[in-house]
């Protein structure tokens, strides 16, 4: 098939790229030039694991980048893969999502097509904006719906730094239209995908506003399920209780299970915070307020100051050299997008401390995210640490559990870690964040 996507941030170009390498003839548009020459060169224009080596290989191919919506006269169907950025209150702007429907709408009004033309939603928005929103910004530049152009919602389930595993392995397709027609182009879409799993990929075939908010339930149940187990390992906290035999125990029941059962000082990314606080933002635009999905956003929201607070206990680092290991809001990925890191690195200046950071990727990344924190940049975990008076691990890559000499080159080991990524040993003044 020949397919269009408006987008290439991290959903945008890794679903483009998957496509490709599904066998695809796939048109990334994007308004940023240097991002539209990247692709063409077959360079990734973000981190994540797998994606340099798809575009490399299908870049300037089978995967093609430009900034002229004409291109999606000449392919089959067009995603909506555009931010969804927050507003002050939680709910989403949806600014560049109506723009770029609209210029997709302008571009489908002087083509002239057999077939109507599907456009897809990929980003996550709230329940009946493909239809109350996109789909009158399509129809308001000339096309009709129905037929010119047809509207689906086929939202995505894609973790960075894992997004490409999860593309091509996903545990759900989830097809939402009202229409038999563009359900049969999204069969036709993934066909190669679920004869490469042998079929057994489970397709749920809904409706357009069941399917936006399937988005939302998958991660405000997983926002849920983390800020729990956080709440229950600041409990066993209290009561001296390993936190992570509990969760390994719990994590055995079925009902349950183990994944996202790591207690530590909370989520962030571009998903989780943004999807919950847009989600509760629309329950009470209907007059519902969602109890439980707000706690899960306040718990979240302490945990960076539980983590500070336990440093407080063990050093006063007024004028004092702390190391911030890690900055990415997870491992794998350049993100920082509501990262934990910044309410640490915040707590920490407030505090008087001298902040010296190192992540493996994101060093840059984070200072474009928070320019206004000033931290000095280490080359390595090593150096990160030598002379400190304390260490505090935000995020949980590989490298930090395999340091060990290097604690010994601070002036006090004093480590919080908030992802359980140190191991405990003699010469450490080592404090969990929740055991």
């Amino acid at each position: 098939m020949n397919v269009s996507i408006v987008g290439s941030g991290y959903v945008g170009t890794t679903v483009a790229a998957c496509l490709a390498d599904l066998g695809h003839e796939v048109t990334t548009i994007d308004v940023d030039q240097d991002v539209v020459d990247a692709v063409n060169a077959g360079e990734a224009p973000i981190h994540e694991p797998g994606l340099d080596e798809l575009v490399a290989e299908h870049g300037g191919d089978r995967l093609r980048a430009t900034t002229d919506y004409d291109a999606v006269r000449e392919t089959d169907l067009t995603m909506l893969a555009l931010p969804t950025p927050s507003r002050d209150d939680g709910s989403i702007d949806l600014q560049y999502m109506e723009a770029g429907a609209s210029s997709v709408g302008e571009a489908l009004a002087g083509a002239d097509a057999d077939e109507p033309h599907l456009v897809v939603t990929k980003s996550t928005v709230v329940p009946t904006t493909t239809e109350d929103v996109l789909a009158e910004r399509i129809a308001e530049a000339g096309p009709e719906r129905g037929e010119d152009f047809l509207v689906a919602s086929n939202p995505e389930f894609q973790r960075e730094g894992t997004a490409v595993e999860d593309f091509l392995n996903p545990d759900k397709l989830v097809f939402g239209t009202d229409d038999e027609r563009a359900l049969e182009l999204l069969h036709a879409l993934y066909e190669p995908l679920r004869e490469a799993a042998d079929g057994d990929v489970p397709v749920v075939e809904t409706g357009i506003a069941e399917a936006e908010m399937i988005k939302y339930a998958n991660n405000a149940f997983l926002a849920s399920k983390i800020s729990a187990i956080n709440d229950l390992g600041n409990v066993c906290k209290e009561f001296g209780v390993d936190a992570y035999e509990v969760a390994d125990a719990v994590g055995l029941d079925h009902r349950i299970s183990e994944r996202f059962l790591r207690s530590g000082v909370g989520f962030g990314g571009s998903c989780l915070p943004k999807d919950v606080s847009a989600i509760v933002a629309a329950a009470r635009e209907e007059g519902y307020e969602p109890a439980v999905l707000q706690a899960a956003l306040d718990i979240n929201d302490r945990q960076p100051e539980r983590l500070l607070s336990l440093l407080d206990d063990r050093v006063d680092v007024d004028g004092k050299r702390v190391a911030v290991l890690g900055l990415a809001f997870k491992p794998g990925t350049d993100d920082c997008r509501n990262t934990r890191a910044k309410p640490v690195v915040e707590g920490l200046i407030d505090r008087g401390a001298d902040v010296v950071a190192y992540d493996p990727v994101a060093v840059e990344a984070f200072r474009e995210y928070a320019p206004e924190l000033d931290f000095e940049a280490a080359g390595s975990a090593a150096a990160a640490l030598k002379d400190a008076h304390a260490a505090v691990a935000v995020t949980g890559w590989d490298e930090f559990a395999a340091l060990d000499e290097a604690f010994d080159e601070m002036a006090d080991p004093v480590v919080v870690d908030g992802r359980n990524v140190i191991e405990r040993r003699d010469g450490i003044t080592y404090e969990g964040l929740t055991w």
